[in-house]
């Protein structure tokens, strides 16, 4: 039997939480939602970072529709010009039988901004709109989780439509129970302790 990968339990659907230690300023205090992951790479969006841009600048036709505040949230460093949009599927409804939407897992789906908003709102919890997203090559984000830049851990459909003004990064850190709790009081900034 070989080794297990550092990675071996990230999958579509779980979140990747900055480590206190991680310093990189694109994913400091930053909470992941990995929407696919497989052998040649991963692909995620920061859900904690909100931008001063509103959706109806840029997709006119989503705007009234994005859960709160109404802006475009930066997804991650790679390709910003590209937009993404997770949805939370109301109780009831798949992603199956909601057009415009492929499931990542549960009730979050990625939807299709091509897509008529009109037609997926009722179906919807919420919409959030991503600018940009973050990427791994295969093999970097097992190398990022064996230095212990990230942790793994399930994410709640509320995570991808939490308000700004919550702390997600010290919520999801909270509700993991100790160990990992703790991380949560971490100041951040070691020169602030």
């Amino acid at each position: 039997m070989g080794d297990v990968p550092a990675d071996a339990e990230v999958e579509p659907g779980t979140l990747l939480v900055a480590a206190p230690t991680m310093f990189d300023p694109n994913f400091k205090r930053t909470v992941v939602f990995v929407i696919d992951h497989r052998a040649e790479g991963t692909l995620g969006v920061v859900l904690n970072r909100p931008s001063d841009v509103p959706v109806n600048d840029v997709l006119p036709g989503w705007g009234a529709h994005v859960a709160e505040p109404q802006s475009v949230f930066v997804g991650g460093p790679v390709d910003k010009k590209t937009a993404l949009c997770l949805a939370a599927l109301r109780t009831g409804e798949s992603a199956s039988s909601v057009p415009g939407v492929v499931a990542v897992r549960g009730p979050v789906a990625l939807v299709d901004l091509d897509s008529d908003p009109e037609v997926l709102v009722p179906k919807v919890r919420g919409v959030r709109v991503f600018a940009g997203y973050a990427g791994w090559d295969s093999g970097q984000l097992a190398g990022e989780i064996e230095r212990e830049d990230w942790v793994i851990v399930p994410a709640l459909p509320s995570d991808i439509l939490a308000p700004p003004s919550r702390d997600l990064w010290g919520q999801v850190l909270r509700r993991q129970g100790v160990p990992l709790a703790l991380l949560a009081t971490h100041p951040g900034d070691l020169q602030r302790n």
